[in-house]
């Protein structure tokens, strides 16, 4: 059972209903608020693309996953996948499909004409100002502890699915991802309680029903008395910015190339070429061996597998293109994603097996755990290649 509350100010009334995603209370809350409130506006915690995604049941098979890596989204795109698996396994747990309690608000309100507005913050925003604000070593620890909570064998317990039917399944994994990654705690749940906040103060009418996850809740009726009490209210364009990279972050991408480059040169001219070759082959071996284990682990083509060999090394030593970039266009030139990948994707995305069978999923895998081995191989040879210059 979700919670109500409700808080009036004058004339003005807001009841915030909140819900859990994969709970059929939860709808039928929905459902009965607005029948018997008949509210003069709603407010839903779901943005366009999310609704879409409800409504177009076959959204993910206009994916163009070549378009996707060539502009270097390949880890946004994982990312969302994988949160649409967490929610849809929780779904599967409960037997509703998640974000039903918003479907069946908007559709409610459209059959008796009254105005509805779409609350949340576009999660792509949200991921990218979250990525935004994450090193690249907590870009993998992100998608990693994603990848744990979504294929999880364990199997839920009554305790656990009582407590998922009385919380929102998506904010209780951002809330986990939050304390694994404090950097972000901000983007993943305070920026959504103000943006969430803000569009329901500035729904009109008298009266507004407010769809929202239970999480929400406490951090919303917060906000709203402070608007109440005419204090700031942020500018929204604010927390839809992405943030642009500083100058430092800017830099630190090439300070790595020039650390190898610098380290084999010295030992050009230290040593001798012959062990300026030595050091060569050395990061040559450790980067792109790594690379095509982690290419392997995905299941890549043998192929694929010789090109992160070959390409690790050198990408390793430019931040413009990366390897997970040529072994995720390879492996999709080599196994082309067929029309049931495309059809099936939302199905497959709920297992492991899943994942790795279907061929749009076992790209973006070839793509980043090629990476994740390109990565590790570079922390590994720095320091290797300075042992080899001072023995």
């Amino acid at each position: 059972m979700g919670s109500i509350e409700r808080v009036v100010f004058g004339d003005r009334e807001i009841i915030l209903v909140g819900t859990a995603h994969v709970s059929q209370e939860s709808v039928d809350d929905v459902r009965n608020m607005i029948e018997n409130e008949n509210p003069d506006s709603i407010c839903v915690e779901i943005d366009a693309g999310r609704l879409e995604t409800l409504k177009d049941k076959n959204r993910w098979s206009k994916l163009d996953v070549f378009k996707i890596i060539k502009q270097g989204q390949g880890f946004m795109l994982l990312a969302s996948l994988v949160l649409s698996s967490f929610q849809k396994r929780m779904g599967l747990e409960t037997g509703v499909n998640p974000g039903d309690e918003m479907k069946a608000a908007v559709e409610l309100a459209e059959s008796k004409n009254i105005p509805y507005y779409l609350c949340d913050r576009d999660i792509q925003i949200t991921l990218k100002r979250a990525w935004a604000k994450t090193s690249f070593w907590g870009k993998n620890k992100l998608l990693a502890a994603l990848l744990g909570s979504a294929f999880s064998n364990e199997k839920i317990s009554e305790e656990e699915l009582k407590k998922l039917k009385e919380q929102d399944a998506l904010n209780s994994m951002m809330e986990e991802l939050a304390d694994y990654l404090p950097d972000v705690k901000t983007v993943l749940i305070d920026e959504r309680d103000t943006y969430l906040a803000t569009k329901i103060w500035q729904s009109p009418g008298k009266k507004t029903v407010a769809v929202v996850g239970a999480g929400h809740m406490p951090g919303i009726i917060s906000c709203i008395k402070s608007f109440a009490d005419e204090r700031h209210m942020p500018e929204l364009k604010e927390l839809e910015k992405i943030p642009p990279k500083s100058k430092l972050t800017s830099f630190l991408p090439w300070l790595i190339p020039a650390a190898v480059i610098g380290l084999i040169v010295a030992g050009f001219f230290i040593k001798g070429p012959a062990h300026a070759f030595n050091m060569f082959i050395l990061w040559f071996a450790v980067n792109g061996v790594l690379a095509a284990i982690g290419s392997l682990v995905a299941g890549a083509h043998p192929l694929t597998i010789l090109a992160g060999l070959v390409s690790a090394p050198f990408t390793s030593l430019t931040p413009v293109v990366g390897v997970g970039m040529v072994t995720g266009l390879v492996e999709a030139s080599l196994r082309k994603p067929r029309v049931e990948d495309l059809e099936r994707i939302n199905d497959d995305i709920t297992s492991i097996k899943g994942f790795f069978k279907n061929r749009v999923t076992k790209i973006l895998m070839v793509f980043f755990l090629s990476s994740v081995g390109s990565s590790i191989g570079t922390f590994i040879g720095i320091p290797w290649l300075s042992g080899l210059l001072a023995g």
